[in-house]
């Protein structure tokens, strides 16, 4: 016999059970008072006081006390939550269709004060990393991270794939750091010549090889009590990696034909697009080096791992290349689709190209070739006789269904400034199965009124 059991609630008024609440733990006072009473009684010992009369009256105190508290305290949150809803900001809670029981005062306040938080870690976003543009969940984790290890002086090792900004973030833990008055100093290890990236760190003497007419600083020394980032170094070599190994050990450096050492105080920050411990195997990395750079690691995500950040990228590019113009919906849409191999300075390169070719509007014609034909494969299904074949080819083919539909909502979203009311028109739904796409896809439309 199978037994349907039935999740029955109630939604109780926090005006009710607040105070209920304090009343209980008046009738506990009470109770307490009555057994005092008896006590003195039991053993012929008149109370100095009336405890009983006491505790009626600490009854009737606590429950009082509990209800104006709840009118001092509840009365401001629900008018919060009311211009919240009013404001336009928010997504409507009342709104949200599901079972009765969720429509609780403490659960709409609950989503409220999630959504506050949200949409005030985004303009925080904003506000301390102008530099760098992205709204989404993977890159706020890094602005997290940042703002963690940069009071610090610990090692930073930021992981990432080429184009993907890497240098920015460098800037911003020195930007928030206590260094920040000092010198940022950057350089690639990848495009200094092998024979000239050691003189370049830790400078040289006069005469220490040919062509050295005077002595020159090092990066070492120029960012002395600031921040040296050396990025691509897992391009260095074994013997500079050692000398280097010794600088952040021992804080001192040796310049090239020198014979005293310097003391340098520099926080040290590095950054790769390689996998340093694949590096370390192959024997071409030294691992008490890569331990040494490994203390706080931060992993930059790749562009097509955070395509909703795709349109306000795109649209910081057009203003600084030509604020005239615009991207159109169905441009928007190419460029989600796309991978981006070269990440967000392939971006930018393409914006500019774009813009540079189109009129007012860029159109997918202005696009490369190889992005719009990306496009033009990337949408069409596989045969359907191979489809009966296979599941991971009916999967592949809902992926890039949903991946479809997400990049069209975006772009409609994005061209109505982040209105559901406009977008869903846009899209030629109604506003309810547009809210029900947006939860399907955790897209939130308020992070297209923030970036415009």
């Amino acid at each position: 016999m199978c037994v349907i059991l039935k999740d029955i609630r109630f939604n109780i008024n926090l005006y009710i059970i607040i105070p209920l609440i304090f009343a209980g733990l008046s009738t506990l006072s009470l109770l307490v008072a009555y057994r005092l009473t008896r006590f003195y009684i039991d053993r012929n010992m008149p109370p100095e006081w009336p405890v009983a009369f006491w505790g009626i009256v600490l009854v009737l105190f606590t429950f009082i006390f509990g209800l104006f508290t709840v009118k001092f305290l509840i009365d401001p949150v629900k008018k919060f939550v009311d211009k919240t809803q009013t404001m336009g900001v928010l997504r409507n809670v009342s709104a949200d269709p599901r079972p009765q029981t969720s429509n609780m005062e403490m659960h709409q306040f609950s989503r409220v004060f999630d959504q506050v938080s949200e949409l005030l870690s985004k303009v925080e976003a904003r506000e301390l990393f102008p530099n760098i543009v992205g709204q989404s969940e993977t890159m706020r984790r890094v602005f997290n991270q940042i703002m963690k290890v940069s009071p610090t002086s610990s090692t930073v090792l930021i992981v990432g794939e080429t184009g993907t900004g890497k240098e920015l973030v460098a800037n911003s833990i020195h930007r928030h750091s206590l260094r920040q008055a000092k010198p940022f100093i950057a350089i690639n290890c990848a495009a200094i010549p092998e024979g000239l990236l050691e003189s370049e760190l830790f400078g040289h003497e006069k005469g220490a090889f040919t062509g050295a007419d005077s002595k020159k600083p090092g990066k070492f020394e120029i960012a002395n009590g600031g921040t040296l980032f050396l990025d691509e170094i897992g391009d260095m070599l074994l013997d500079t990696q050692a000398k280097v190994l010794r600088a952040l050990e021992e804080k001192k450096i040796e310049r090239v034909g020198a014979v005293e050492s310097k003391t340098v105080d520099v926080r040290f920050i590095a950054a790769t697009n390689k996998e340093l411990p694949r590096q370390v195997e192959l024997g071409v990395f030294r691992q008490d080096l890569y331990y040494r750079l490994n203390v706080f690691a931060v992993y930059l995500p790749p562009l097509r791992e955070r395509r909703e950040d795709i349109p306000l990228i795109a649209e910081r590019f057009l203003q600084d290349a030509d604020n005239t113009k615009r991207i159109s919906s169905s441009t928007i849409q190419m460029l989600m689709a796309y991978d981006w191999p070269g990440n967000v300075r392939e971006l930018k390169n393409t914006i500019k190209s774009s813009a540079l070719m189109a009129g007012q509007t860029i159109e997918p014609v202005h696009l490369p070739a190889y992005i719009t034909q990306s496009w033009q494969s990337s949408p069409l299904p596989p045969d359907p006789m191979s489809m009966t074949k296979s599941a991971e080819a009916m999967q592949s083919l809902d992926n890039r269904l949903q991946e479809l539909e997400k990049a069209i909502i975006v772009q409609a979203l994005s061209q109505s400034r982040g209105i559901q009311k406009q977008a869903a028109s846009i899209l030629g739904i109604k506003e309810r199965s547009l809210w029900h796409r947006l939860k399907k896809y955790h897209i939130d439309a308020s992070e297209f009124k923030i970036g415009k």
